[in-house]
């Protein structure tokens, strides 16, 4: 190693929610921070290596609330793609991110170097933060680590990433010999690749930058940790044939391929990771004929699927089931901000079953291709069958170019060799999205054979108004044509329910 280095429906959506009992309620109320309020506050900060890109757009300082000492922030470049949808091809922008931990609350401070600043906001909108502005500098607070999003006269790429964590309490010791230890600076390996065997756990400290892949290949009881960076390198995390395997906190910039890959693999965790991407094909985190995946408290920003959820494909067979993708935060500059199903095995069919998707922040999405589209989309092909899918507490900003939700049973000649096999009891629950450039959404089975059977809605609302069967409307309307969205003849007991009607449903 180098240092250069309906009732029906509630019971069955309930197999989805099983999966996810007994974790964590949000990224940061665990019991490991629990005495953080009993604590001192604290405020850790980290040089950026010379070597590392920067940007220049942003004056970044942060103390700690009610009159600390302000610490300027090192700027790091992560770059962000926007596809031309004339041409097809890519540009790519570089942006602005900073990150440190701290204990207590924080006031942070932007000033933009550009100047010309009319208006600014912090984002997800559902933390309600609204900075103090003058002139072109900007203050908010944060009481407790949360990853956000500054926006400076509706920058979409020119805008800042503010990563935080909280204080490492335990973090990893150079001298254990279980731990794979990289310090403060840059690091490389030989041939690129990290490969992690049972049992060790590869820490990247604060100011760390590891410019690998890091790989765990039929191993048990590993893990990535720490508040430092995967830098480049082709896929930043690379799991297959493994199990009990933990991620955390990690920050992975600018891979030439997926952020993170798991393939075949049983009860991973990947907590607080954060992914940004620019290259073609720069999904987020994509799984693969796995069981047991839970992705909680992630702040993704990639130039293709923030989330991909497949059975078989590559060398990677068998169903996918037990999936929860919590706590997220999504902006997908390409693609879907969470996509399911398209990839399968139409000789030997699989099923893809028991997804949570709860407790997320849609923050844009942009894709002209109309069989791409949705912030959450389940589109089975190659014999894929979708089924027990619970949907919850999603929150959706205004997007660039998509829809909202997307169900298709599709056959697409670029990736299948065969039509999808269905969707089958998906239940969606306290849906919102806010905005004005939202496409229809479309519901669409291939065929009889080949249907969408059992989606419920309960407590969907667009732009503030509650969508449900039993709204104010002409009788002859569907309940979609209220909203402008459309599902064809291949689609079967599609509900939308008040929360009343749904707990008066779930009781009878």
């Amino acid at each position: 190693m180098e240092t250069s280095l309906s009732r029906r429906t509630a019971l069955r959506a309930a197999g989805a929610t099983v999966l996810a009992a007994g974790l964590s309620g949000g990224p940061t109320g665990t019991a490991a921070h629990a005495d953080d309020a009993k604590s001192p506050p604290k405020l850790v900060t980290y040089p950026r290596p010379t070597s590392m890109p920067t940007n220049t757009s942003f004056k970044v300082r942060v103390r700690t609330a009610r009159g600390g000492e302000w610490q300027t922030l090192d700027v790091y470049r992560p770059q962000l793609e926007e596809i031309n949808a004339t041409t097809g091809s890519g540009k790519v922008y570089n942006s602005s991110m900073v990150y440190f931990d701290f204990r207590g609350a924080v006031e942070i401070e932007v000033t933009n170097l550009k100047g010309g600043t009319t208006k600014a906001r912090v984002r997800p909108d559902v933390l309600g933060i609204k900075p103090e502005v003058g002139g072109d500098t900007l203050v908010f607070t944060l009481d407790e680590p949360r990853d956000v999003v500054v926006q400076i006269n509706d920058e979409i790429f020119g805008c800042l990433h503010v990563i935080t964590n909280h204080v490492e309490q335990h973090p990893c010791s150079a001298d254990d010999p279980d731990v794979i230890y990289f310090g403060p600076g840059v690091h490389t390996v030989t041939g690129n690749v990290l490969t992690v065997p049972s049992g060790k756990t590869v820490y990247l400290a604060g100011g760390a930058v590891l410019q690998a892949q890091v790989f765990f290949k039929n191993v048990e009881k590993s893990a990535l940790r720490g508040h430092g960076m995967i830098n480049g390198g082709a896929g930043a995390i690379l799991c297959e044939g493994s199990r009990n395997i933990r991620v955390e906190d990690v920050i992975i910039m600018n891979p030439n391929g997926y952020a993170g890959t798991f393939g075949m693999s049983e009860n991973v965790h990947v907590t607080k990771a954060r992914a940004f991407s620019s290259k073609g094909n720069g999904d987020g985190f994509d799984v693969f004929s796995s069981t047991e995946i839970v992705f909680d408290g992630c702040f993704m920003r990639n130039s293709d699927d923030c989330f991909a959820i497949y059975c078989h494909r590559w060398d990677y067979y068998g169903d996918t089931r037990d999936i929860t993708i919590q706590n997220c935060t999504l902006w997908a500059d390409v693609a879907h901000p969470i996509n399911v199903g398209t990839h399968g095995n139409t000789d030997a069919p699989e099923t893809l079953e028991n997804l949570v998707i709860r407790n997320i922040d849609v923050l844009d999405h942009r894709e002209p291709q109309m069989n791409y589209q949705g912030c959450i989309a389940l589109n089975p092909g190659d014999s894929n069958l979708i089924k027990n899918v619970r949907i919850e507490d999603v929150r959706i900003e205004d997007f660039r170019w998509g829809q909202v939700i997307y169900m298709k049973v599709m056959f697409n000649p670029k990736y299948n060799t065969s039509v999808g096999r269905g969707i089958q009891d998906v239940y969606v629950k306290n849906l919102s999205y806010t905005g004005t450039h939202a496409s229809p959404s479309l519901f669409l089975g291939y065929d009889a054979d080949h249907a969408i059977d059992n989606v419920v809605f309960e407590n969907l609302v667009i732009n503030g108004v509650a969508i449900a069967d039993s709204m104010k409307k002409p009788s002859w309307y569907y309940t979609t044509d209220a909203i402008q969205w459309f599902y064809n003849e291949h689609v079967t007991n599609l509900k939308f329910l008040t929360t009343a009607e749904a707990e008066a449903a779930a009781a009878s």
